[in-house]
């Protein structure tokens, strides 16, 4: 399906094959049966989700704006650039095995691996596609999520590090600096430990502040967990109070995430979206509509004109809410397109939010950042 030239919209990158990644049924994420329910659901990161945001972009009002591309799957010796062998060994493995629960909620399947090699090598080909010069925009339309895989371990429902991958691909063709903006409601740990003693990538993540959740997450995402070696000052969290919503997001992203952009002047920007942020998202509390989430595409897109010479790069994370997670994407690239007023109403329409708390909070991470990372010290 063609939309417009790459030039003035979105070039999305997707394939159908990464529907086939089973994550079963069960008390929310757990998989399992107590016995005494008659009606298990499903696991909130289900081929649904992704469905919905699928068809939204194939049939919604900004579909004039969108050119689909297909993906393709990653091959072994592209993952190596990102984690280590022996957890690629393990993968591998447990899908020869038929499947293993890799970490809490973290169920590889039959078919969960050929899914992730494809969301690996989708979000690869969305990152070619810039660096080749054939597109400012694309968009990973991608699952299983990626985040939170770790170099050496799956965490969160994500066994490869999709938006990493794609990171390590801009390093390796030249980008001297890429910038990763990561709104899912989760600390983007994956990413940032991937990345932590490294100063060619400036992390920031926006983040209800959730703490750690075991093992697989040992990182709280809290503001000092700030880089180490030459990545120190280079990893900037921003955990946020639960509820924060709309007018605290945007607060945070001009005072925080804008500031940064403009002292790091990263030559490629990735937006990591997770739309659990949302209002009324099973995973997460902090509240964001879809008028918050088109705020945030505009700034995004405003840093990466004049930064990257518009060259971005979205990958989708979470969104479990099936209905209005694909309204907040479409909400979230309507504002990557900067387009003058929204295609599509709110279908919830309000949410009551009170700014005061998260504005404090947003005070107290600038100053920490602002005296403790080298490079905005000053700022």
């Amino acid at each position: 399906m063609a939309g417009l030239s790459p030039s003035g919209g979105i070039n999305v990158f997707w394939h159908e094959g990464m529907l086939k990644h089973d994550t079963g049924n069960g008390v929310f994420d757990t998989g399992m049966d107590p016995g005494f329910l008659d009606v298990l659901e499903k696991h909130p990161e289900n081929s649904e989700r992704l469905r919905n945001m699928v068809s939204i972009l194939k049939r919604g009002p900004i579909s004039p704006y969108i050119s689909w591309h297909s993906g393709t799957p990653a091959l072994i010796s592209h993952l190596l650039s990102f984690h280590t062998p022996e957890y690629i060994n393990e993968l591998v493995q447990a899908d020869r095995d038929g499947g293993k629960e890799l970490c809490s909620g973290t169920f590889l399947n039959p078919g969960s691996w050929d899914a992730a090699l494809l969301a690996a090598g989708t979000a690869l080909s969305a990152m070619k596609h810039i660096l080749d010069g054939h597109g400012k925009i694309a968009y990973a339309l991608v699952r299983p999520p990626g985040h939170h895989a770790q170099p050496s371990q799956a965490d969160g429902y994500c066994f490869l590090n999709n938006a990493g991958l794609a990171v390590q691909l801009a390093l390796n063709a030249g980008c001297a600096k890429v910038a990763v903006i990561d709104i899912d409601v989760h600390y983007g740990n994956g990413t940032a430990e991937g990345f932590y003693h490294s100063d060619k990538v400036l992390t920031i993540s926006l983040h209800m502040n959730h703490g750690s959740w075991g093992p697989s997450h040992p990182q709280s995402g809290s503001v000092d967990e700030i880089g180490e070696g030459e990545g120190f000052g280079y990893n900037l969290n921003i955990p946020l109070p639960n509820g924060t919503g709309d007018r605290g997001y945007a607060y945070a992203m001009n005072q925080l995430v804008v500031p940064a952009i403009q002292k790091y002047e990263p030559e490629m920007m990735v937006l990591v979206v997770g739309q659990d942020s949302s209002a009324f998202d099973p995973n997460g509390r902090q509240c964001l509509t879809t008028e918050g989430y088109r705020d945030i595409g505009q700034i995004v897109r405003k840093l990466a004109d004049k930064y990257s010479d518009g060259r971005l790069l979205i990958v989708q994370e979470g969104g479990y809410q099936v209905t209005y997670s694909a309204y907040c994407l479409h909400a979230t690239l309507e504002g990557v397109l900067n387009l003058p007023s929204p295609l599509l109403s709110d279908p919830i329409a309000y949410y009551p939010e009170d700014e005061l708390m998260t504005t404090k909070v947003i005070e107290a991470i600038k100053k920490f950042q602002n005296s403790t990372a080298p490079f905005l010290k000053g700022g």
